[in-house]
């Protein structure tokens, strides 16, 4: 099985959300104890909203790009 890299959503909560479906369609399709190999990066999106709301679009698109490659 590989492993898959997820970046999550801009919230803890949409992020579960697709880590849910993901295993419970592997589970469906191998059964048993089966769960996906995941690599998950969650995002920080304070830093991000504050970009957003003071308008700074330049610094919220180069955030949300260089988000993996703060996985070492």
């Amino acid at each position: 099985m590989k492993t898959i890299g997820l970046i999550g959503g801009m919230s803890w909560e949409s992020t579960v959300t697709y880590y849910q479906l993901i295993n419970e369609a592997l589970k469906a399709k191998l059964g048993g104890l089966h769960s996906a190999k995941i690599l998950l990066y969650s995002v920080d999106f304070a830093q991000i909203e504050q970009y957003q709301t003071s308008s700074e679009w330049d610094k919220s698109a180069e955030a949300a790009a260089t988000m993996p490659l703060d996985v070492k």
